[in-house]
């Protein structure tokens, strides 16, 4: 399920800008918020369960968006004839804010799950906390590494291309 939903926004990002190059800078960061919701819910002891599961998608979808943020307004500003450090790191000052806000609005729309008490609330516990722990790792971790994976991305795809010709 998690390969799948990978690979449906891979897809669906090459179709958008024709390439097969961003896409590949945005998905590399997925692993970074999947990485924290694992380890979050690891350290309450839960269980990884259908809910949970439920939940890595949701980061899978939010670490892409924050990732998207980034690599289209680099793409755009190298087109406009920035270099490519210039590029990125202009757009990570751009998007810095929209990024931490969206993130830190879902993030408080998600503790009343990860603190939740009474019927059900081990489904809210379990979808909370995973989500919880992801969108705080995938937000601080993609801030920091997607203009390092655009940027080794980017110069990969222009090796390639010089050793064609």
């Amino acid at each position: 399920m998690l390969l799948f939903s990978i690979l449906v926004i891979f897809l669906v990002l090459s179709a958008l800008y024709e390439s097969w190059s961003i896409p590949l800078a945005v998905i590399l960061v997925i692993p970074l918020g999947i990485i924290g919701a694992v380890a979050f819910v690891m350290l309450n002891g839960m269980a990884n369960d259908v809910f949970f599961k439920v939940g890595l998608v949701t980061i899978i979808g939010l670490s892409a968006k924050n990732a998207i943020l980034i690599v289209e307004f680099a793409k755009q500003a190298r087109a406009d004839g920035s270099t490519l450090i210039d590029s990125v790191v202009s757009a990570t000052k751009l998007r810095l804010r929209p990024i931490l806000m969206t993130s830190l609005a879902f993030s408080c729309g998600i503790i009343p799950l990860y603190m939740a008490s009474g019927p059900s609330s081990e489904v809210q516990n379990s979808i909370g906390t995973g989500v919880l722990g992801g969108m705080f790792s995938g937000t601080v971790l993609a801030v920091a590494f997607v203009p390092v994976f655009f940027v080794f991305v980017s110069q990969l795809i222009e090796r390639l291309r010089q050793y064609k010709s």
